[in-house]
């Protein structure tokens, strides 16, 4: 059988990533539906470079109801001046452009996650179609890479940026020096509960420098949350010796996500109260949160305990939860 991941990407940039200069332009993904039989999916691209030096690709909108990375990109790819970079640097503000559009976690098109459908496949739905051109064409060209992340609809997070542990060290300790950076109020030494697919994992197997941010959630963004994600990218992209000017150093606390006893779960569905607010210490045992059943009255909640000490860095944004959902996250804090 053929090796289907041969077959040439059917996205066509109109941007030529190795010419000199400031261009904006499109990923252009044909798209044959009822509205529109030859059409497309138009995803805006950005790309700045400015003779020899290393390649960033700065990624927002991997799933569509983050905002602060397409905050900070739509901003960046407006006033980036070639001038001012040595190298180059590819903005992609809305990786996952339909589901952005529509505001939702996934694509509305094919309920793709962006963030689970890598390596892709040229011959797949809109979304591994779009994973596949950045596997293959976009990744390959990177010698760092930014994926910004927040919550979204149903998490609210501290605001951190955040590294993997890595097989390869050295690979680590750069991603890490990146993390530091970027100068989040917090820093997280991060594990995945499923890491299957992710384009995280993708990049990280490529070799590249990869790192990644969780800054607020709820479906929205914050004057705050969309500053921290402004000038995280500028002090990145300085630190990588890309950008001109220094790195505006700030204070960062750093955090480690150990194991899985950082997680707790829903087992019930209901309403949820939360005893403990984000940043709060929590103590091994501490009930985090309360779930309410909604079908009658006089009915105990279900009780959702810490399994470790730490800091409560993530939690359950919806009033309403569902068996199975994340209620809490919590992480030791290290320094």
């Amino acid at each position: 059988m053929a090796d289907r991941t041969l077959r040439p990407s059917p996205i066509s940039p109109t941007v030529d990533f190795s010419a000199e200069g400031v261009q904006h332009g499109f990923l252009r993904l044909p798209y044959s539906r009822d509205d529109s039989a030859w059409g497309s999916v138009m995803i805006p691209v950005t790309t700045v470079k400015n003779g020899e030096g290393p390649t960033a690709l700065l990624t927002g909108g991997n799933h569509g109801d983050e905002y602060e990375g397409p905050i900070a990109l739509f901003d960046l790819a407006r006033t980036l001046k070639a001038e001012d970079v040595t190298g180059r640097v590819i903005i992609v503000p809305a990786m996952n452009y339909p589901a952005f559009l529509a505001g939702t976690r996934t694509s509305p098109i094919d309920k793709g996650n962006m963030n689970r459908s890598f390596p892709g496949a040229p011959d797949g739905t809109v979304t591994p179609k779009i994973a596949d051109y950045f596997q293959r064409m976009l990744l390959p060209l990177a010698d760092i890479v930014l994926d910004f992340h927040s919550g979204g609809k149903t998490l609210d997070f501290l605001p951190f940026c955040a590294a993997h542990i890595l097989p390869d060290k050295a690979q680590e300790a750069k991603a890490f020096e990146l993390v530091r950076a970027f100068g989040a109020p917090w820093s997280m030494k991060m594990l995945e509960i499923d890491a299957v697919g992710m384009y995280d994992t993708a990049a990280e197997e490529m070799g590249k420098v990869f790192i990644t941010t969780e800054l607020g959630g709820g479906g929205t963004a914050t004057a705050r949350s969309a500053g921290i994600a402004k000038k995280g990218v500028a002090n990145v992209l300085k630190a990588a010796g890309i950008l001109k000017g220094a790195v505006e150093a700030s204070g960062t606390t750093w955090l480690d996500m150990p194991d899985g006893n950082c997680f707790s779960f829903a087992e019930d569905g209901g309403l949820i109260e939360p005893l403990y607010d984000l940043g709060d210490m929590v103590k091994t045992g501490a009930v985090v949160a309360r779930i309410h059943p909604v079908g009658r009255t006089g009915v105990e909640p279900l009780e959702v305990k810490a399994r470790m000490d730490g800091i409560l860095a993530a939690r359950h944004f919806p009033g309403l939860v569902k068996s199975g959902d994340c209620v809490s996250v919590l992480a030791a804090v290290v320094a």
